[in-house]
C-alpha cells in the first residue's frame, strides 16, 4: 500500500496544545465504560497523543484480571447459562486494561447482532465474541469474512437450510442490509444471486462445513460481475461497493461521536475507511483525535447506553460492581448482551429514553448509592470535589455529611445532563 495522506477538514487533528481536563473526560467516557477522577487527571497530564496511543495499543492485563476472567469464562461454559456469560463480559468491560477494545467488541456485537436465544450455545457465542475482540482494532474486511463462516452466525441465520435447489436468503440479505451496505444499495435479485453463492455454507459437528454437494456451481451475477461466485467473492464485492465504507462510517459516528452525523461527516470518515482499507486502528486514531470528535457539536451529543450508564457510574464512584445486579439493571433498561432484541441489534439513540426507562435510570442511581449494586467507596477527604460541593448552602445544614454527599450525587445522577456522554 502506498503512502496514505493525512486527514483534512473536519477530521484534521485536534490541536493538542488546547488539551484540557474536559477534553480528557470526553475522550475517556467515549472510549471506556466510565472514568475515575485519577484516570482523567492522568490522561490530561499525559496529553492527547500518548492517551490515544495507550487506548489503541494492546496493554498487558493484570494477573488478577486474567485469573478471574478465566474462572468466569469457565463457569459460563460449565453452566451453559447466558447470565453467567453476560457476567463474564461485564467483568471484562469493567476491569480490562484495554477498554476501547471492549467498547469496539460491543460495537461489533451490535453490528453483527446474534442472540443466545436461538444459538443456545455458550461456546459458540463466546467464540464469536472472541472474534469481535480480536478484530476490534484489526480489519473490518477480515471480520466480515470471518462472520460469514462463524458458527453462531450460521445457526442464527439458518444457513444449513441454504441448499442449491432452494437457496435460503437470510444470510445474503443480512450481509447486505445490516453488515455492509445498508438498505437501498442492493436489489432483491442481488440477494437471490448472493444466496446462491452461499449455498452449502453449513455447520456440522459444531464447525463451519463447506458442503460441496449443496453448493451451486453455476454462474451468478452481482454488482456487474458474472462468474461462478462463492460466498467469499460476495463478501469482497460488498466491501468494494461504494456504499460499504459510508455504511460503516455512519455506524461508527453514531457510536463514538454524535447521534445524527451529517452527510459531510459520513463522507469524510468513509474516505478514511477506504484509505486504510477498513483497518480499524488507524481509522479510530484519526476519528478520536479529530477536530470533529472534540467539537462543540460532539460534546454530550449521545445518550448513554445502559451499560455506559451503569458500569460508567460504578467506575466513576469507585464501586466494585455486583456483576449480576448490574447485568439485571442493564437488561431492564433495554440492553442485555448476547441477547439483542432483533437482527438489527439495539438501535439506541433517543430510543434509550422513555418515561419508564428514565424512572428506572433514576432508580438505578438510588440502588447504586444504597449499596445494592456493589460496595460503594467511602467518601474521600476534604479535598474531594464532592465534599467541597457539600459546603454549599443547600446541604450545609444536614447533620450526616455522608448521607448529604450521597443525596447530592444522587441528584447529579438524575439530571438530564448525566444521561448524556
Amino acid at each position: 500500500m502506498g503512502r496514505i495522506n493525512k486527514p483534512t477538514g473536519i477530521l484534521a487533528p485536534h490541536d493538542a496544545r488546547k488539551w484540557t481536563r474536559r477534553d480528557a473526560t470526553h475522550l475517556l467516557w467515549r472510549t471506556q465504560f466510565g472514568a475515575t477522577a485519577p484516570e482523567v487527571i492522568a490522561a490530561q497530564k499525559a496529553g492527547l497523543a500518548k492517551t490515544l496511543e495507550r487506548l489503541l495499543t494492546p496493554q498487558k492485563e493484570t494477573a488478577n484480571f486474567a485469573d478471574t476472567e478465566s474462572l468466569l469464562r469457565e463457569a459460563a461454559h460449565d453452566t451453559g447459562a447466558v447470565g453467567d456469560l453476560q457476567a463474564w463480559w461485564l467483568h471484562r468491560m469493567h476491569y480490562t486494561a484495554n477498554p476501547l477494545t471492549e467498547k469496539l467488541t460491543l460495537f461489533w456485537h451490535n453490528h453483527f447482532a446474534t442472540s443466545f436465544s436461538k444459538v443456545q450455545s455458550v461456546p459458540h457465542m463466546t467464540a464469536q465474541n472472541d472474534r469481535f475482540r480480536a478484530e476490534a482494532l484489526g480489519s473490518f474486511r477480515t471480520l466480515l469474512h470471518a462472520m460469514a463462516k462463524d458458527v453462531a452466525m450460521l445457526i442464527w441465520l439458518d444457513s444449513n437450510a441454504n441448499r442449491k435447489r432452494h437457496a435460503n436468503e437470510n444470510f445474503a440479505r443480512e450481509v447486505m442490509e445490516l453488515f455492509s451496505l445498508g438498505e437501498g444499495n442492493y436489489t432483491e435479485d442481488d440477494i437471490k444471486q448472493a444466496a446462491r453463492a452461499f449455498t452449502g455454507w453449513h455447520v456440522r459437528d459444531d464447525k463451519f462445513w463447506f458442503n460441496t454437494r449443496q453448493h451451486d456451481v453455476t454462474n451468478k451475477s452481482l454488482f456487474g460481475k458474472t462468474a461462478n461466485l462463492n460466498g467469499g467473492d460476495v463478501i469482497d464485492l460488498c466491501l468494494a461497493h461504494k456504499a460499504c465504507a459510508r455504511f460503516i462510517a455512519f455506524k461508527l459516528l453514531r457510536a463514538f461521536v454524535l447521534d445524527q452525523p451529517t452527510e459531510a461527516h459520513i463522507t469524510a470518515l468513509a474516505a478514511r475507511l477506504r484509505a486504510h482499507d477498513f483497518a480499524m486502528q488507524p481509522v479510530m486514531r484519526e476519528l478520536l483525535g479529530s477536530k470533529l470528535f472534540f467539537s462543540a457539536a460532539a460534546r454530550h451529543a449521545r445518550i448513554k447506553e445502559p451499560l455506559e450508564l451503569t458500569l460508567g457510574a460504578c467506575r466513576a464512584l469507585g464501586v466494585r460492581p455486583n456483576l449480576q445486579a448490574v447485568n439485571r439493571v442493564s437488561g431492564q433498561l433495554g440492553q442485555s448482551v448476547f441477547e439483542p432484541p432483533t437482527v438489527k441489534g439495539w438501535e439506541g439513540g433517543r430510543l434509550w429514553i422513555t418515561s419508564a426507562s428514565l424512572l428506572q435510570r433514576n432508580n438505578f442511581a438510588m440502588s447504586l448509592l444504597g449499596g445494592q449494586m456493589g460496595q460503594v467507596a467511602e467518601p474521600k477527604k476534604s479535598r474531594d470535589y464532592y465534599r467541597e460541593l457539600l459546603l454549599s448552602r443547600e446541604v450545609r445544614g444536614m447533620e450526616n455529611a455522608k448521607d448529604a454527599q450521597k443525596k447530592l450525587i444522587h441528584l447529579m445522577m438524575t439530571l438530564p445532563e448525566f444521561q448524556l456522554t
